[in-house]
């Protein structure tokens, strides 16, 4: 089941690709608002059905308004996360994009004191190594961090945020699917009112953006949560999010590999030690940490 989790990850990494490209179409309301309508309908079938020892059952109305009022919440966040990252791409690498959205596996355990979660003395030293390879990546000389980044380091408090509501509601649903289901189409729908508000959709950019959103909506959000879902069901919850944070790793080998782009010294540098906090955090410890799912930024 592990390698279910190495594939998610994998496609969420190259998600980043798909979304730099999508940039150079369509506006990032519009690109966020079509992507998420083809996650929730693609995911429609799955979440009308309950599975059960003797077979799938009809979703009940307790789960449905339960879901449907979790989705909400999630959907709130995971529009943010997801308009602050498809905007600031526009102005940075997939690669940066990538390390600097996984920062938020560690900022998951800090908000949680705000739900009176206790992180141990390993997250406050993942925390400090934490922002100093945000430092190395996004601080140019006189302190000063490029508008991509800045939206990039939001992004990852936003999806922080995100983690904690469906860690809160998968609790007290069976059928976690119909949960992202509501969640991708709350999202839809905020970024889609954007769209009409803030963006002219233009039909020539949308085809010219198909690829990118097809794979964004199809492999991105359908194909990886539903990975995500069977992979978790059969492993820890800490090795689950320790794999998954692979996906900044695949950003910026996608980015490397298919848009040719490059970082510095001192960015890789940076990279190197965001990722071994973000690793370090993850480490199963004495007793299990704060919140039980690590759904990721790129769903």
């Amino acid at each position: 089941m592990s390698l279910l989790l190495v594939l998610a990850s994998v496609i969420w990494g190259a998600a980043f690709v798909a979304q730099s490209e999508g940039t150079r179409y369509v506006g990032p309301f519009t690109f966020v608002s079509i992507r998420y309508f083809l996650s929730a309908l693609l995911l429609l079938p799955l979440s009308l059905v309950t599975g059960r020892k003797n077979g799938p059952a009809p979703v009940s109305r307790a789960e449905l308004k339960t879901a449907a009022a979790g989705g909400l919440l999630c959907g709130v966040f995971l529009a943010l996360a997801s308009l602050a990252q498809q905007a600031g791409i526009e102005t940075t690498t997939a690669g940066k994009a990538g390390f600097i959205t996984a920062l938020y596996v560690v900022l998951v355990p800090v908000f949680g004191l705000f739900l009176g979660r206790r992180p141990p003395l390993r997250i406050w030293i993942c925390v400090v190594f934490g922002l100093l390879g945000l430092y190395l990546i996004s601080v140019k000389a006189g302190f000063s961090i490029e508008k991509g980044d800045a939206l990039m380091i939001l992004c990852a408090a936003l999806f922080s945020c995100q983690i904690l509501s469906v860690d809160r509601f998968t609790a007290r649903l069976s059928n976690v699917i119909l949960l992202a289901n509501f969640q991708f189409l709350t999202t839809a729908l905020i970024s889609g009112a954007g769209m009409l508000l803030w963006e002219t959709p233009d039909p020539a950019g949308i085809r010219a953006a198909a690829v990118p959103i097809l794979y964004a909506g199809v492999m991105s959000g359908a194909v990886g949560y539903t990975l995500q879902i069977a992979g978790q069901k059969y492993t820890d919850p800490a090795v689950a999010s320790l794999i998954m944070s692979l996906e900044s790793v695949f950003s910026a080998l996608t980015g490397w590999l298919i848009l040719h782009q490059t970082l510095s010294g001192r960015e890789l540098l940076g990279c190197a030690v965001l990722f071994l906090a973000v690793l370090a955090s993850q480490l199963p410890a004495g007793r299990q940490g704060p919140g039980r799912s690590a759904a990721s930024p790129s769903d």
